[in-house]
């Protein structure tokens, strides 16, 4: 028998039963398609919704797993891999903001990065000292926070001190260091000061008024030691340390390492900025000549140094010497969803720009979201944001849609069609 005459049998509907019912052939067949085209629709709409509610919670769970496993890998015996470890989840606490996970986990964190900081070389003392800032930064002003500052302090001022250590894992250091002292509220800063000096002290002129000769990377843990000390100038009265002098600073203008005249003049804007605070009048004793050095920096033209690096001078000392001389502070505007922080300080500048080379990409989520932040720079409350993703069609009901308005197209074409060729017809 034929495969069309038995399939008609077994799916068929009999001539009797269509009596029964009372309908023909092409209403039964049209109702039998929407009622089941209308359950499978609401069905499958329903079982989207739910897919992305169980999706989001799975996200969040795997999440914290590859974090567990990532702080319990920060203790394993290879040096590499505990580097990995650190840098794992440096990523994860600059990307979310997490406070009530890390408080949890905050002593075992700890635990780990003392442990790189003193037995670890190079890299991991760099991630490590990376990863202790972003903890602080996390659990934010706290005594949490002074807890972890003061039992991390005294290791990175071992690490920043050896001259026997890596450049690199130093001026990490440096920033961590100076970083744990502006959250820390019990520090009084002076060791922290002390420390610091030690180390870009090493680039201050000769006693024939001469450059220091040092290595570039040498010149990179000097500037870096010196941006990372003006950070503390934005919290202290600058009549608070005597040392280092502005003849001092001055002179770093003249280092022959790019990296040093900038955290040379960013310094001399600060003291400025922080001295004009308490006393109007506030002038420095050689101003003609600090002036003229600045000139010529925000003017230089010299062809021994590379092209990209006189034209970032030049960017960066025109600002400064604007401020020297006119008292124009900065104008900076940085967008972040719907809001918009002003930079309108050397003070707010400095302090944005060391939280940007702890946070890096994340600078902008933290700002949003993250309480310390929001508390630095007088940015109020946190915004209440709309829940975007539950008002999001999904893909699912993406489908449906263009599927009815691809059938109303259908018909509406087909009728324009029929009329044209009944025109044509005619």
């Amino acid at each position: 028998m034929p495969k069309g005459k038995r399939k008609g049998k077994s799916g068929g509907v009999s001539a009797s039963r269509k009596a029964d019912i009372g309908t023909s052939d092409e209403d039964s067949i049209n109702d039998n398609a929407s009622v089941i085209s209308m359950a499978s629709e609401t069905t499958v709409m329903e079982e989207g919704v739910a897919g992305d509610e169980v999706d989001e919670q799975s996200q969040d769970e795997v999440f914290e797993e590859k974090m567990c496993e990532a702080i319990d890998g920060i203790t394993q015996k290879s040096a590499q891999g505990r580097t990995n470890s650190l840098d794992s989840v440096s990523q994860a606490l600059t990307k979310k903001y997490i406070p009530d996970f890390i408080i949890d986990r905050r002593l075992t964190i700890c635990d780990g990065i003392e442990r790189c900081l003193k037995k670890g070389r190079g890299a991991e003392q760099a991630s490590a000292a990376q990863l202790a800032a972003l903890l602080c930064i996390q659990l934010g002003v706290s005594d949490l926070t002074d807890q972890v500052c003061h039992d991390l302090k005294p290791l990175l001022t071992f690490t920043i001190t050896d001259n026997s250590g890596s450049p690199s894992a130093r001026a990490k250091c440096c920033w961590t260091l100076a970083m744990l002292a502006f959250l820390d509220s019990t520090d009084p800063l002076a060791d922290t000061h002390r420390t610091l000096l030690s180390v870009f002290s090493g680039s201050y002129c000769k006693g024939d008024g001469t450059p220091a000769t040092v290595t570039p990377d040498l010149a990179n843990l000097h500037a870096a030691a010196l941006s990372a000390w003006s950070l503390l100038l934005t919290i202290i009265d600058i009549h608070a340390f005597n040392d280092p002098n502005l003849g001092q600073i001055v002179g770093l203008l003249d280092s022959p390492h790019l990296e040093v005249r900038m955290a040379a003049g960013e310094v001399i804007a600060l003291m400025l900025e922080r001295g004009r605070q308490y006393d109007d009048d506030y002038e420095w004793e050689a101003s003609e000549q600090l002036i003229d050095k600045l000139r010529q920096l925000a003017t230089d033209s010299h062809k021994y140094r590379a092209k990209k690096d006189r034209k970032t001078q030049r960017s960066s000392f025109r600002d400064i010497l604007k401020y020297v001389e006119d008292d124009m502070p900065p104008n900076i505007q940085v967008r972040f969803g719907q809001e918009t922080l002003a930079l309108d300080s050397w003070c707010k500048k400095k302090q944005y720009d060391a939280f940007c080379q702890v946070l890096g990409s994340g600078m902008n989520l933290h700002l949003s979201e993250n309480d310390l932040l929001r508390e630095v720079f007088e940015l109020g409350e946190k915004l209440v944001h709309l829940n975007l993703a539950a008002h999001k069609q999904s893909k699912i009901e993406r489908h449906l849609m263009n599927q009815a308005n691809f059938k109303a197209r259908c018909i509406t074409r087909g009728k324009n069609r029929d009329k044209r060729s009944a025109v044509f017809a005619s």
